[in-house]
């Protein structure tokens, strides 16, 4: 009988500090800080788009007004227009967690 494997669970922010801080050679509350400032930059420019080098680009982005289902009744229904926040990948994080896609 095959056993199945633990599902590997995401890093946690104090893993990130304390891996970084080792990589870096700096302290973790050095590492803190930055990733704290990071944020707190990227919230502030979305709305011009803030780019992670490599990783990708946040972007502030307006959806028109649009008709629905309701999926239980089959009713239409309006959905308004709303500004949403997406998160675009970069191709190089793209291939470097996917792989190069051969065309």
């Amino acid at each position: 009988m095959a056993t199945a494997k633990p599902a590997k669970k995401a890093m946690t922010k104090s893993q990130l500090v304390a891996h970084l801080a080792e990589e870096a050679e700096v302290s973790k509350a050095a590492v803190n800080t930055l990733l704290l400032a990071l944020a707190e930059t990227a919230y502030k420019q979305a709305k011009n788009g803030f780019t992670l080098p490599g990783i990708g680009k946040l972007v502030v982005q307006k959806r028109k007004a649009r008709i629905g289902r309701n999926p239980q009744t089959g009713e239409q229904i309006k959905i308004p227009a709303k500004t949403v926040l997406k998160f675009r990948i970069a191709k190089a994080a793209k291939d470097a967690v996917l792989g190069a896609s051969k065309k």
